[in-house]
């Protein structure tokens, strides 16, 4: 069984950056493969990053390359999601979640819904001026 907690989000201008932080607990969080989702009122929830069970292929959509690093650190039973120059249209609740396998061979692995069996609580970001 895994847990997961999501904090970090807030309240920050176009153009800033914030990073959120998802706390595992579980014994197997260095084999799961884990992600960020997001999802604003009125949206179907979407995948934003995702990262395989140690760190060494990362996945993204295309709307936050360039901007938004997923990272992990096993050691420490988190994951991050590093986010520059936001934009208002990244307002939306952000989730965390983990999947029971390493890892998949395709972004569109990464994000499916189902690919993931754990989800975090999420935590708000709201980008405005």
């Amino acid at each position: 069984q895994v847990q997961l907690v999501d904090s970090g989000g807030g309240l920050v201008q176009p153009g800033g950056s914030l990073r959120l932080s998802c706390l595992a607990s579980g014994r197997t969080f260095s084999n799961n493969a884990m992600a960020w989702f997001r999802q604003a009122p009125g949206k179907e929830r979407e995948f934003v990053a995702g990262i395989s069970w140690n760190g060494g292929n990362t996945y993204y959509t295309d709307s936050v390359k360039g901007r938004f690093t997923i990272s992990r650190e096993n050691a420490k039973n988190t994951v991050y999601l590093q986010m520059n120059n936001l934009k208002p249209e990244d307002t939306a609740v952000y989730i965390c979640a983990a999947s029971n396998f390493r890892g998949y061979g395709s972004t569109t692995g990464y994000s499916r819904l189902a690919s993931y069996a754990y989800w975090g609580q999420g935590t708000q970001v709201d980008v405005s001026s």
